[in-house]
């Protein structure tokens, strides 16, 4: 069997190009007659491969000087934790509870100190995003923070919460590098790479300096303090060195498909070639509203549970592989990130077309 149209979550489809160009250099990267793989991370070689990482990540997302770009271990999940240890000065912030991986972020951070929901869409199972012009923030509030795309229940922020002059963090996991993003509005954005930008094992955090201080939790870990990282330039320990390195090829890939303008344009594209579908068929139907529907992951499903696990099957068997929804919904789920080829999104709408006459 050739190459599947992958539409998994996350670990998620990464570029044709990428995975041949890292092919090509697995046992002689440029020269240096070793593989990345087996590269002191304190060598010279290495040292440019993060720091160029890092240099095209900032060219890319436009950062400004006053953030630090740090690559680290440990998933989102981690800086559920870390996020917390760092900013919550007055023990005290705002979350927006809008899926599984906010009230997971939320949890975690009622170990800390006062975790406050602001505003949640439990009522409807997440298919919106609650209004957020008005949250009721506290002055002693450290920060608000939002997962911005939702990967389990396809929603997505197309406009950031008032914050009221707090400190805005977001888990940007699921939509990071998808489209252009002011990180001036931001306090902190972290994204667990293996959806849009590279494989599972790296998180990437871009924190404003005056953010990264001594003055965290006490009993914060070494490893866990932003300071420790962003002095040692990603490299206090030993880094997920290939990880990052692939997700350098990524950075340049984007680069050369015209930028975060150039994939938001295809995204778009993507998307609306299967809500379009989705909008019209009388078998499958989308399962969030209009205004919040992700670019990234769409989920949909038929009336019937047993109509659900047949096309999941047969969309299997003809290619179309991880449509199945999250455990926690069921359904189907395509997730469309960058590397999606709009091709991919084509023949999926033809197959569920074909289905769709075949079972009504």
């Amino acid at each position: 069997m050739g190459r599947v149209y992958n539409f998994s979550a996350g670990p998620a489809v990464l570029p044709v190009e990428v995975l041949q160009e890292a092919a090509d250099e697995m046992l002689d990267y440029r020269g240096s007659g070793q593989s990345v793989m087996e590269m002191s991370h304190r060598s010279k070689v290495y040292d440019n491969i993060i720091k160029e990482a890092e240099a095209d990540l900032r060219k890319l997302l436009a950062v400004p000087d006053n953030y630090k770009i740090l690559f680290l271990q440990g998933g989102a999940s981690q800086q559920f934790a870390a996020i917390p240890m760092n900013l919550m000065k007055n023990r005290k912030a705002g979350y927006v509870l809008t899926g599984q991986w906010a009230k997971k972020a939320f949890s975690e951070a009622k170990i800390y100190g006062e975790a406050v929901e602001l505003a949640s869409s439990a009522d409807k199972t997440f298919s919106y995003i609650p209004d957020c012009s008005d949250l009721p923030i506290t002055d002693d509030m450290d920060y608000v923070y939002i997962c911005e795309n939702n990967t389990i229940y396809g929603t997505k922020y197309w406009q950031l919460p008032d914050t009221k002059g707090k400190l805005l963090v977001a888990d940007q996991s699921s939509c990071f590098l998808s489209e252009p993003v002011d990180v001036l509005k931001y306090g902190l954005i972290m994204a667990g790479v293996q959806k849009n930008v590279g494989p599972a094992g790296v998180v990437i955090v871009i924190v404003r300096e005056d953010l990264i201080t001594d003055d965290v939790l006490p009993g914060t870990p070494t490893m866990l303090k932003y300071k420790t990282q962003a002095d040692n330039d990603s490299l206090y320990n030993t880094p997920p060195c290939y990880g990052i390195y692939i997700c350098g090829k990524v950075f340049k890939w984007i680069m050369k498909n015209g930028g975060l303008e150039g994939m938001q344009k295809i995204n778009q594209e993507k998307a609306a070639i299967l809500y379009d579908f989705l909008d019209s068929s009388k078998m499958f139907h989308g399962t969030v509203v209009k205004e919040d529907r992700s670019l990234m992951n769409v989920p949909f499903v038929t009336d019937s549970e047993e109509l659900n696990a047949k096309f999941i099957a047969e969309a299997t068997a003809a290619g179309f592989v991880n449509l199945k929804g999250h455990r926690s919904v069921g359904g189907m789920r395509a997730s469309i990130y960058n590397a999606m080829p709009i091709e991919g999104v084509k023949k999926l709408v033809e197959f569920m077309d074909k289905f769709e006459k075949e079972n009504s």
